[in-house]
């Protein structure tokens, strides 16, 4: 049978002698009602709220119709459930449950001021667009743009989210640094081209805690790999030892970030650190005893093998001291494999091995912490302009913020407690029903075929026994 559809009515293939089809008429159905789970996780932690104050509105308040606590929680929740892209809103502003998710009043919208906009409770695309190109300085000649975000309260926030998500002061905490590759196609301001990556891109820096986001910097390209993250580390240091005078602090990086003045600044700041070290002739000959080791090791045996070595090391130039190297020598199928890290920890503290294969190897696991952020649309960069794609990447992380508290403060002891967020949106979020808006109440009927109805309860559990955020 030849499939036929128009703009009203979908024939699909029929069961039997079944005809099956279908229309967009069932009214007021939501594909995302597991957001309410996101909802009861910023009400126990107001993530959203303070994301919001670090805006500073501009617009006459006789003429507005959306908050910017408002417009700031539908594009972040619009994130977290999946929609990249402002057209989406131009028919999710028709959506009840996302209404519902950032607070409108009216989640019907039939009270809008203007005729046109009745039944429409949320922004359009190009009132949040607004929100993302507003200048850090409003003149008073611009008309439409008006919004202006502060970068440094933004930076400040994600310090404190991480700050508050800990009841008691831990004795020790490992900062990662990482830089990425964030591509481009168009002509962006701050693009460069990027010799190892091959493409035209932009280089974020990204510093986790665990599962926690301290920093998101968007940088262009054309930069050494750790180009302002010194200030970076010194800024969230210093705000941490506000709080946490007496904590523990190491930072943990790759090769990128081996470089004389982060190192130096740690060393007289009361910071450990465990850096890869770019491999030379002059290393390699340090150990050349240990690799012919490893090769005859794995001669004999066919398997990969390694052996550890430690050394005091100075650069000829760069370095202003010695320090302590730490040597893998390893022999693999494809040959010789020699990895060096530089760190301040002493032996007495981890010994070479451990310290290696123990605490410097799991850095890759912020690997799983940047796909994260991509997942979240953190490379959603296409506007014309270096500041509005750093706005667009907050946004991204201040979603990634609501996911993580989901996850850290729903989701313990469960089957997903380890889950990335795509996983959590397909599984918890991802949900149909039907929302029907009374005087009284929002009716929220789920659907009934839902496949992780015991995951959900659990979750939502977990989330009202929790005290709401004053």
């Amino acid at each position: 049978m030849r499939t036929q559809c128009n703009q009203e009515s979908f024939q699909f293939h029929p069961l039997a002698r079944r005809r099956i089809q279908g229309r967009f008429d069932g009214g007021t159905i939501t594909s995302d009602a597991g957001g309410l789970l996101l909802r009861e996780a910023e009400k126990r932690t107001g993530i959203m709220a303070r994301f919001a104050a670090c805006f500073t509105d501009h617009r006459d308040p006789e003429r507005i119709e959306h908050t910017v606590k408002e417009l700031v929680a539908q594009r972040v929740y619009a994130l977290a459930l999946g929609y990249e892209d402002l057209n989406d809103h131009d028919q999710l502003r028709h959506d009840p449950l996302l209404a519902v998710l950032a607070e409108k009043p009216d989640p019907s919208g039939e009270s809008r001021a203007r005729e046109r906009d009745q039944g429409k409770a949320l922004a359009g695309k190009s009132t949040l667009n607004r929100l993302e190109l507003t200048g850090e300085v409003v003149s008073e000649e611009e008309r439409y743009k008006k919004i202006a975000m502060e970068e440094a309260a933004v930076d400040r926030m994600l310090v404190e989210v991480f700050l508050e998500a800990h009841e008691l002061a831990p004795a020790e905490i490992i900062l990662d640094l990482d830089a990425t590759d964030d591509a481009v196609h168009g002509n962006q301001e701050g693009r460069f081209f990027h010799g190892y990556y091959g493409h035209y891109c932009y280089l974020p820096l990204y510093i986790f805690c665990g599962e926690h986001l301290l920093c998101a910097r968007l940088r262009p390209s054309n930069i050494d790999a750790s180009a302002g993250g010194l200030e970076e580390v010194e800024r969230i240091v210093a705000e941490i030892r506000q709080t946490w005078p007496e904590v523990k602090i190491t930072l943990r990086g790759d090769s990128g970030f081996c470089r004389e003045e982060l190192m130096s600044w740690c060393e007289t700041h009361r910071v450990d650190y465990v850096l890869g070290l770019a491999k030379n002739q002059r290393l390699k000959a340090e150990i050349a005893p240990e690799l012919e080791q490893a090769a005859a090791e794995y001669a004999a045996t066919g398997q990969a093998a390694r052996v550890f070595k430690e050394f005091t090391y100075q650069t000829r130039q760069s370095w202003s001291r010695a320090r302590r190297v730490v040597a893998k020598a390893e022999h693999l199928e494809k040959g010789s494999n020699p990895r060096f890290v530089v760190t301040s920890l002493s032996p007495q503290a981890w010994e070479a091995r451990r310290l290696y294969e123990e605490l410097y190897c799991a850095r890759g696991e912020m690997e799983n912490r940047i796909k994260e952020q991509l997942s979240l649309f953190a490379d959603r960069t296409s506007t014309a302009f270096l500041r509005s794609n750093q706005v667009r990447l907050y946004f991204s992380s201040v979603a990634y913020l609501l996911m993580q508290a989901l996850r850290r403060l729903g989701l313990e002891g469960t089957e997903l407690a380890r889950a990335q967020c795509d996983t959590l949106r397909l599984k918890l979020l991802k949900i149909g029903a039907q929302v029907r808006v009374t005087v009284r109440r929002v009716w929220v009927s789920l659907a009934e075929g839902y496949a992780y109805t015991g995951l959900f309860a659990q979750v939502y559990a977990q989330l009202r026994a929790l005290p709401l955020r004053c």
